[in-house]
């Protein structure tokens, strides 16, 4: 029943792609390239880029779809009470291809598994403009991740990680520069000091 149902689905969405395509071949182009937007099911942007790199490559596209990028950006992480760099999403469900649009690189770019569209008005795409992916690839470009410190003197928060996960206390010091925060922690019947990273507290 449930191989049926998806061999409905299946058709339903081929259908809906040359209702598009047809829809399509009646608009002009500028022929211009330009950066597009186009989402895809959450999670699987990666597979839709590298599934999109290779349909590039076999079908003779490398003269109008020039590239292909999931955005991500560096972000600190902790874990286990260490400070970890890792690489997130910017934008979770959307893929960037650079392009110039024509029937065909449109027909490729929207049939390629795991696609659900080009962000546009009807079925029209609608290209980023400059300052949007200036401003894209310069957070993408970023080294080293920017402590963004939501705390403030006097502030009562709570340990989130560590050995004094639980705890609760008072901020005595931000350090913006190297993302440490001193916590007067109520310990033994008395205010004692720790120095913790900012991401091992929460405020309350």
């Amino acid at each position: 029943m449930k191989k049926k149902e998806e061999k409905i689905e299946e058709t339903v969405q081929v259908k809906e792609n040359l209702v598009q395509s047809k829809k399509f071949l009646t608009l002009k182009q500028s022929g211009e390239r330009s950066w597009y937007v186009i989402h895809t099911y959450s999670g699987y942007e990666e597979q839709v880029a590298d599934s999109l790199k290779q349909r590039i490559e076999s079908m003779n596209m490398s003269d109008k779809i020039f590239d292909v990028i999931v955005p991500k950006e560096k972000q600190i992480e902790i874990k286990n009470s260490k400070r970890k760099i890792i690489e997130k999403k910017i934008f979770p469900g959307y893929v960037l291809v650079d392009m110039i649009v024509t029937d065909d690189s449109w027909y490729v770019v929207r049939n390629t598994p795991n696609v659900t569209g080009f962000i546009g008005f009807g079925v029209r795409p609608t290209p980023m403009s400059k300052d949007e992916v200036d401003r894209l690839k310069k957070r993408m470009g970023v080294e080293d991740p920017k402590y963004q410190i939501d705390l403030r003197v006097g502030d009562l928060i709570k340990i989130t990680d560590g050995a004094l996960k639980g705890f609760e206390g008072k901020i005595e010091e931000v350090d913006q520069n190297k993302g440490k925060v001193k916590v007067l922690v109520n310990m033994f019947g008395r205010e004692t000091p720790v120095n913790l990273d900012f991401l091992q507290l929460k405020k309350i």
